[in-house]
């Protein structure tokens, strides 16, 4: 079975509702399972045509403050059970994780936290971004296959940002948070995109205050990383830098569960 994955961080799913551009890609993509992030609304709050789309199941998490974080899953596939949160108190009231288990794999829906300005949010990223993983790495010798998409808020590697000296320092590459994808990576995760494209210049987010996309001067911040075991099983990774509607652009994923992979399929 193939299976095409797309995650979006759409930056207020009201404020993308409105704008033509994106019910061009919208209304013609293929595919299975779409993934928003910064949804910034709650359920009752979303435009009617969103709430329910013919041929999709939709969940959704929401944060307890309103008009702040939040995500959402559109999926052709049912799925076998859907969790939201992390099940930490302390580290769900933003609705940033929906978990949506399926036959062949779970797949994480998350809009990591941004560590803010000077910082002041670090440790509570730092947090969440841990409890995550041990969550993953449990999963992982477990033998379950994992996919892990969203707005990680964090440019991995020079080669991810459009100026790395001038992002030293700054929300999104501190050393903590790059470390963090290290460690990722070290427990046998693979960010999908380097698997096929290893080259410069390619980004997901630009900022609105600079006119930056017009000049790609960009950051690499939308990931889908999957488990070691899976690799074989990844069929494409790419960045949808053409798509426009909010300051992030998608990513997606193609998975085939008909060849390789994990003898657990």
């Amino acid at each position: 079975m193939s299976i095409k994955l797309v995650s979006w961080n759409v930056n207020g799913i009201r404020a993308v509702a409105k704008k033509d551009e994106f019910w061009d890609w919208f209304e013609n993509t293929d595919a299975d399972i779409i993934n928003f992030q910064e949804v910034r609304a709650t359920q009752k709050d979303i435009p009617k045509k969103l709430a329910d789309v013919s041929g999709y199941e939709s969940h959704f998490n929401e944060a307890e403050k309103k008009g702040y974080s939040g995500v959402g899953t559109y999926s052709k596939i049912e799925p076998v059970n859907v969790t939201r949160g992390l099940g930490i108190e302390e580290l769900d009231s933003e609705g940033r994780v929906l978990k949506i288990e399926y036959d062949d794999f779970i797949l994480y829906n998350i809009y990591f936290p941004n560590s803010g300005m000077n910082a002041k949010r670090l440790d509570f990223k730092v947090d969440f971004c841990d409890a995550l993983l041990e969550e993953l790495k449990e999963l992982k010798s477990q033998g379950k296959n994992l996919v892990i998409t969203g707005d990680y808020n964090i440019a991995h590697h020079p080669i991810d940002v459009y100026n790395p000296k001038n992002c030293e320092g700054k929300s999104g590459y501190l050393p903590e948070e790059r470390a963090w994808l290290d460690q990722l990576e070290d427990a046998g995760f693979i960010d999908t995109f380097r698997l096929f494209d290893e080259g410069e210049n390619n980004f997901t987010w630009w900022s609105y205050r600079t006119r930056a996309r017009e000049r790609n001067a960009g950051w690499r911040l939308d990931y889908f990383y999957v488990n070691e075991e899976i690799k074989d099983n990844v069929k494409s990774a790419a960045i949808l830098n053409e798509i426009y509607g909010s300051d992030h652009c998608p990513v997606t994923l193609e998975l085939d569960f008909n060849k390789g992979g994990n003898d657990n399929d």
